[in-house]
């Protein structure tokens, strides 16, 4: 069985990436809560707010709680104040490699940004 491992990042990309994966459940039959399928995605924000309200969401359940990172101020639509996610790379690449490292067969990296 080929996998994808999903990585979401940013406002954009966890809205995007949670409509994705509502889609897909909905599509294939795949049971929201978590019990049955656990996809291999990695949610990165530097504010908890998206991430929030993506786990009061449709799919809040399906994505494992270690693979959620987020920082704890925003950068405000701020494109200069981005550098402060630089604290969070060593805990985004911890978990992008535990979970490449969980796939049977690695096929696909989808990077919603």
């Amino acid at each position: 069985m080929c996998e994808i491992l999903h990585i979401q990042g940013g406002q954009r990309g966890n809205q995007i990436g949670a409509k994705f994966w509502e889609v897909v459940c909905a599509e294939h039959g795949i049971d929201v809560t978590g019990k049955r399928f656990v996809p291999c995605a990695m949610l990165m924000d530097l504010e908890p707010g998206t991430l929030d309200n993506l786990r009061s969401g449709a799919c809040d359940q399906i994505f494992r709680p270690d693979n959620v990172v987020f920082g704890q101020s925003g950068a405000s639509n701020n494109w200069a104040k981005g550098h402060e996610g630089v604290e969070l790379i060593d805990s985004v690449l911890d978990v992008v490699r535990k979970e490449s490292e969980n796939c049977y067969c690695l096929q696909v990296v989808m990077l919603e940004v």
